[in-house]
């Protein structure tokens, strides 16, 4: 029988085996997994799991540079979608973000190269012997969190920030018992 983290059951082990903990480095998909876990907030992951197609369909497989171009008329067409979550603050969020993420460009080349800098470009390996030790939070994602606020990011609180990195490989918080430990810890 696999072993795996024992929250990955159900319809959630697909994306526990698959994604959970693995390195990303493309911009897209680190804007696509901001959105995501900003969305989350309040809510359930399998919730937004559930949503995800519908989130790549209503914000053109987050385009970045698409997203920010959106006006007043997109975010009411936004907001008439059942295939996301339908609040305000969070589908301006998502605008706003993408607008931010192509302000950084300038500065550090890439999200990517802004984003992984809060763990020195490289996944932070943790020996978690239980999900009991897993934080909420840590002072990683707190200075995550503070320079995205102050860059005028939304939906950034320290929470979602450790929950991003968990997502993104940019730390390993499988437990050493599961069998994607290893293979995160090898970049796969």
């Amino acid at each position: 029988m696999t072993e795996r983290c024992e929250w990955a059951q159900g319809e959630l082990a697909l994306y526990h085996d698959s994604e959970w903990g693995v390195p990303v480095h493309d911009d897209r998909r680190l804007f696509e997994f901001l959105t995501l876990e900003g969305a989350q907030a309040g809510l359930s992951w399998l919730t937004i799991l559930r949503k995800r197609d519908g989130y790549r369909r209503a914000f053109d497989d987050f385009d970045i540079e698409m997203v920010a171009a959106y006006d007043d008329a997109k975010v009411e067409q936004l907001l008439n979608n059942p295939g996301i979550v339908r609040n305000r603050l969070k589908v301006r969020s998502t605008i706003s973000n993408a607008r931010l993420v192509l302000d950084l460009q300038p500065e550090f080349g890439t999200f990517d190269a802004f984003i992984w800098g809060f763990v020195d470009g490289k996944p932070v390996k943790r020996d978690r012997k239980t999900v009991c030790g897993i934080p909420a939070t840590t002072p990683a994602s707190d200075a995550m969190s503070k320079e995205l606020k102050k860059r005028g990011f939304k939906f950034v609180g320290s929470t979602i920030c450790y929950a991003f990195m968990q997502a993104t490989g940019m730390v390993n918080d499988h437990v050493v018992s599961c069998f994607r430990y290893e293979a995160v810890q090898e970049g796969s």
